[in-house]
């Protein structure tokens, strides 16, 4: 439901609602590190089963696409063709509008969120029953794609998928660092909803409906006003929500034929100056000393191979169940359990603490809430897809 909208400044992290993400975590740490160098990296400790991964062809990436609203709409499991042409209707006002693709992700997200993407009518508001409705619901006087109420238009202007998307935007564009900021701060900074943190969970699925309705506009970012493809890094966010955590190229890859049970990427980094940032918003479930064989918790040291261990680590996760980890930090890291963190975000410094041969950040992906070598997946081909690669290419 919206009822008005009001724009007001809110600190940069905030501790997140334990309903957002509560669901996706699992009750035990399974920890997997690596070891590595500038040069040449090392595996010793890690055990665990290899998982078959289906690899994604990733959809190219044009700046410049123009959404149809008329064409043929791609297939999705969760949306029938009526709820994506909708969806069509709010990019194309965002392109209209001069809106970076990730106002167009925001966007998606929320109308998701308030009407599963239908041009609703409702029960208590009766002229809204003789317009085109793609259903009916009944929440207060809130109509539309949007779910907006009076204050936003007449009844038939609110009808009208995109008045709505246009009203909406108008009023993000006026939020504060919305592109910076997390999507469900972004989302209900401008519907001022019941359940604000209700929108983060549509956001991956938004970001995905966005690629393919408009050539792959989740993988770019903003740089000096022009949109550019897969070279979100830092504090640059793709309109996907992600950034690449530091900069540079992988040095060991993913569960290789020599290391099978790698289950992350190594990227070699100068030690202390190099800043390693959350690549994505979330929750910080762990940030401490991961234990080495011995069980000595000496991470303020470096480490060695064989050593054991993460060093200083950092487990954040995010909206669809995933989880990121960043291992090897040179300190005791910069955020705190229960912590959210927006995308971009300093975490800590590269370091070379733990079970490892020379600076570097050990990064890893999980699905499904799944914190242990089960729930791996290959990080180079999904941040790729999300316009944050971490081979340092644009």
């Amino acid at each position: 439901m919206t009822e008005q909208w009001a724009d007001a400044g809110a600190p940069r992290r905030r501790k997140l609602r334990l309903g957002v993400v509560a669901a996706a975590v699992t009750t035990v740490l399974t920890l997997l590190c690596c070891v590595g160098g500038a040069a040449a990296f090392f595996l010793t400790e890690l055990g665990g089963e290899e998982k078959d991964e289906a690899t994604v062809a990733g959809l190219a990436c044009d700046a410049a696409h123009r959404v149809s609203i008329t064409g043929d709409m791609p297939r999705f499991a969760e949306y029938g063709e009526g709820q994506l042409r909708n969806a069509a209707v709010i990019i194309k006002v965002g392109q209209d509008m001069k809106v970076p693709a990730r106002g167009w992700v925001i966007a998606l997200a929320t109308a998701m969120q308030e009407s599963a993407l239908r041009n609703l009518a409702n029960s208590t508001v009766p002229a809204s029953l003789a317009l085109p409705h793609e259903g009916v619901g009944s929440d207060h006087d809130s109509l539309g794609l949007f779910q907006q109420r009076p204050g936003w238009g007449s009844v038939q202007q609110r009808m009208t998928p995109s008045y709505t998307a246009r009203k909406f935007y108008e009023k993000l564009v006026r939020v504060a660092r919305w592109e910076q900021r997390p999507l469900t701060v972004v989302a209900q900074r401008v519907q001022v909803s019941a359940f604000p943190d209700a929108y983060a969970k549509h956001e991956d699925l938004a970001g995905r409906i966005v690629d393919a309705l408009a050539g792959g506009a989740a993988r770019t970012v903003q740089i000096a006003g022009e949109a550019v493809c897969d070279a979100a890094s830092g504090a640059r966010i793709a309109a996907s929500g992600w950034t690449a955590p530091i900069p540079g190229g992988v040095g060991s890859g993913f569960r290789t034929a020599d290391r099978p049970s790698h289950n992350g990427v190594d990227i070699a980094a100068p030690k202390r100056v190099t800043e390693i940032h959350a690549a994505s918003t979330g929750r910080v479930l762990v940030a401490r000393c991961d234990p080495d064989h011995s069980g000595r918790r000496d991470c303020d040291r470096d480490g060695w191979p064989g050593k054991g261990g993460c060093g200083w680590f950092v487990d954040i996760l995010h909206a669809g169940g995933y989880i990121t980890r960043y291992c090897h930090m040179l300190e005791r890291p910069r955020v705190v359990p229960g912590e959210l963190v927006a995308a971009g975000d300093v975490i800590g410094l590269v370091g070379s603490s733990g079970n490892s041969s020379g600076p570097h950040l050990h990064f890893e992906v999980h699905v499904d809430g799944d914190r242990s070598s089960r729930g791996a997946i290959n990080p180079v081909p999904f941040m790729r897809e999300r316009g944050a690669p971490l081979d340092g290419s644009t």
